[in-house]
């Protein structure tokens, strides 16, 4: 009776979970946590390979940002990031993680899909972040990042990036503003 209760809580809990989710966004039953937001600039520590990307790299940065906001739509703007920190319920977490990028063609081939391998950890939260550090990846659109381990997806969560001036405010905090024109 107990292990119902308790399945039966579980349900519940994660079908609430489900409900308050934005269009388009995913998480599997192994996330324990996870928060999707916008942040400004870090310091850039070392890079790491990652092939599947325009740049050819993803950048370490110190710490863990603050997110200034948790909105979904994103200034295009140099300096201002976007992206998810998440845990999973699995305490020894989960390597070989496929991060992917979506987002409306960028670069000189028209690029709409990057791609690089990370983990999750369960027992800290990870980031999973895209910072505009170049002119072309100021792309308006759609945009989403989504994270795959063993052929299953782990989350998926989807982002707007609008042009500056629809939404000043949150470049504005991050010292931007002479951006938004």
């Amino acid at each position: 009776m107990l292990r119902l209760a308790f399945a039966l809580a579980l349900t519940l809990a994660s079908g609430a979970v489900a409900q308050t989710l934005p269009e388009g966004d995913y998480r599997s039953p192994q996330v324990a946590e996870f928060k999707a937001g916008i942040f400004c600039a870090q310091k850039v520590i070392r890079t790491n390979p990652a092939p599947g990307t325009i740049a050819g790299v993803t950048n370490v940065i110190e710490g863990e940002p603050g997110f200034i906001s948790v909105s979904r739509r994103v200034p295009a703007v140099l300096g201002v990031g976007f992206g998810v920190k998440v845990r999973v319920d699995d305490p020894f977490g989960y390597s070989d993680v496929w991060i992917t990028v979506t987002h409306p063609p960028m670069g000189p081939d028209g690029v709409t899909e990057e791609f690089y391998v990370s983990s999750i950890s369960g027992t800290e939260t990870s980031m999973n972040l895209f910072q505009f550090d170049f002119d072309y990846e100021l792309v308006p659109g759609p945009w989403s990042i989504e994270a795959m381990s063993a052929g299953r997806l782990i989350y998926r969560a989807r982002f707007d990036v609008a042009v500056p001036s629809a939404v000043p405010e949150l470049a504005i905090p991050c010292g931007y503003e002479d951006q938004l024109s």
